[in-house]
């Protein structure tokens, strides 16, 4: 981007735009909130519009502390931590606190011509940033970044050309969003209907009970139930894989953040909890009722914020227990189980409690084969709709970029 088109030039933005942050008044001090000046934080940056704010500061925080009332219009872009680089226009005069900057509206530049180059550059940005995990951008950063700046007449003819692309572009990710939606709502149906017998028998009515098949409680039918370790393991850097409830994901195990055991406490645990492949794992503690079946291969043990369930394997089809587990049916089942503390749980007397649909084996079988058929369809459509919201995104990038080489208008 170095060559520009003829009436181009580089500018800092220093040189185009007055920058200012802004403050917090003193917490401790309860005159300075609750008074009818909006006053902006940077985790309301994600509205592109700020006409509202969460909270309100008096005059009396304004004259005694840094914060300072910003025109509508005023560009504000996002300083520091996991906001950085979030951008938002003022649609009201309002305060902002010191992780954010003020961009002040002037004749040399378009703001939205600014918006989209600032929206452009934020990788950049945050490659400059300093600090540790979370990076700050500081205004001195901000005023050194050099813009390619064309006649007036020509960003306001690129931020048309931008508005429009792009709005044509939202609009097909937004379809592209419905029917990933809508894919979630199919898969729920095809466990609904699986469950309540419609994927292998006909004329099934609402609430009938197909003939051969009976509830029972889950405590009853298992072959054992139980959950992790309730004494905390020792850890070490390397070792048997210790599985949490964070591990458990719905029809796989996520072993990308996970505790390691030495052999010794291994083997002291499994003596109560021995997972074998093909047992149901069921996530007890913070998103509660995930499910997976333990999988061949993998070495671990669990803790107590999961659940292990073994089930008799000459008339129980592991996946078709696995998946119905996932089914509105179990799931509303499990919910009304849970135990609300400050944070929930889900505990092993609930489980028990759970009442099961047994089918025959053979018809177990026929199931999962339905089931799976239905989402493998499924599976194909998401990762087209995955594939092409990434492509959005690379078109979005694409777009900006012949817009600031001077290559998307006046071709």
């Amino acid at each position: 981007m170095n060559e520009l088109p003829e009436g181009w030039v580089w500018k800092k933005l220093g040189e185009v735009c007055e920058t200012t942050s802004g403050g917090t008044p003193n917490r401790k001090d309860p005159s300075f909130y609750g008074g009818n000046i909006p006053w902006v934080k940077s985790g309301e940056l994600d509205k592109g519009l700020i006409t509202d704010t969460e909270e309100k500061i008096t005059e009396a925080a304004i004259k005694n502390s840094s914060a300072k009332v910003f025109p509508k219009g005023t560009l504000l872009i996002a300083l520091y931590g996991a906001t950085i680089g979030k951008l938002a226009f003022l649609g009201i005069d309002a305060a902002t606190n010191q992780a954010i900057c003020g961009i002040f509206e002037n004749k040399k530049i378009d703001s939205k011509y600014l918006y989209q180059f600032l929206f452009f550059s934020k990788a950049g940005l945050v490659k400059q940033g300093i600090g540790g995990a979370q990076p700050n951008i500081s205004q001195g950063i901000l005023k050194n970044l050099d813009i390619p700046l064309p006649p007036l007449p020509v960003q306001h003819a690129i931020v048309t050309k931008i508005e429009e692309i792009f709005s044509e572009l939202d609009h097909g990710v937004e379809q592209l969003k419905t029917a990933r939606q809508q894919l979630k709502v199919y898969r729920q149906a095809v466990l609904k209907w699986a469950f309540e017998g419609r994927l292998t028998n006909e004329g099934v009515k609402d609430g009938e009970l197909v003939e051969g098949w009976k509830w029972v409680k889950l405590g009853s039918f298992a072959v054992k139930i139980t959950d992790g370790e309730h004494i905390t393991p020792r850890r070490t850097q390397e070792g048997v894989y210790l599985l949490s409830a964070r591990n458990i994901q719905n029809g796989f195990l996520d072993i990308s953040n996970v505790d390691y055991i030495p052999e010794d406490e291994y083997l002291r645990i499994i003596k109560r909890c021995n997972p074998e492949e093909g047992d149901i794992l069921i996530s007890c503690s913070g998103s509660i009722g995930r499910v997976c079946r333990v999988p061949s291969n993998v070495r671990f043990t669990l803790v107590r914020s999961v659940a292990l369930i073994k089930l008799p394997r000459s008339i129980a089809d592991s996946k078709f227990f696995e998946y119905q587990f996932q089914s509105p049916i179990l799931q509303k089942q499990i919910e009304k189980g849970k135990k609300a503390t400050a944070q929930a749980n889900l505990f092993l007397g609930p489980i028990n409690n759970l009442e099961v649909l047994i089918p025959p084996i053979e018809e177990q079988h026929l199931i999962v084969s339905e089931i799976e058929r239905r989402l493998s369809v499924c599976d194909k459509l998401e990762e087209t709709i995955e594939g092409s919201l990434k492509a959005a995104e690379v078109l979005r990038a694409g777009v900006l970029k012949r817009a600031f080489e001077g290559r998307l208008v006046g071709e």
